[in-house]
């Protein structure tokens, strides 16, 4: 891990979400996250956050944006891989899902999508039981 805390900038654009929605996501409770690799020597991290109208009106929509967005400030330093951008999608339940569970969403939904990470991006299977 580097020294440095790569700077986290926010997308803003329609073209860098339209981007991001053709690469890699995981859903993980009340949250998807998609990465998308920049592929360009920028040590930045780049995220996005969108609610779309299923959640709710204006007001359950932005909730659920705040939410993720403090979320991915305490996250996002530790877990994004510089050059990489990051767009996370409220589901249902973000707007009123326990503040330490939309937490572990999105970290293990982060964690999955680790390219090369030395942690595993899943629990191992277990054996069945005889």
């Amino acid at each position: 891990m580097p020294d440095a805390i790569s700077p986290i900038e926010r997308m803003k654009t329609r073209p860098e979400f339209l981007a991001a929605a053709r690469s890699p996501s995981c859903a993980r409770g009340a949250i998807v996250i998609q990465a998308r690799n920049r592929a360009d020597d920028l040590p930045v991290i780049r995220v996005g956050f969108t609610a779309t109208r299923k959640i709710g009106g204006a007001v359950v929509r932005n909730r659920a944006k705040r939410r993720m967005r403090e979320a991915a400030r305490q996250i996002l330093p530790g877990l994004a891989k510089p050059g990489y951008d990051y767009v996370l999608i409220a589901r249902g339940g973000a707007p009123t899902r326990p503040w330490l569970r939309l937490l572990d969403d999105v970290k293990s939904a982060l964690l999955s999508l680790a390219p090369d990470s030395d942690l595993p991006s899943r629990a191992p299977d277990r054996a069945p039981a005889p």
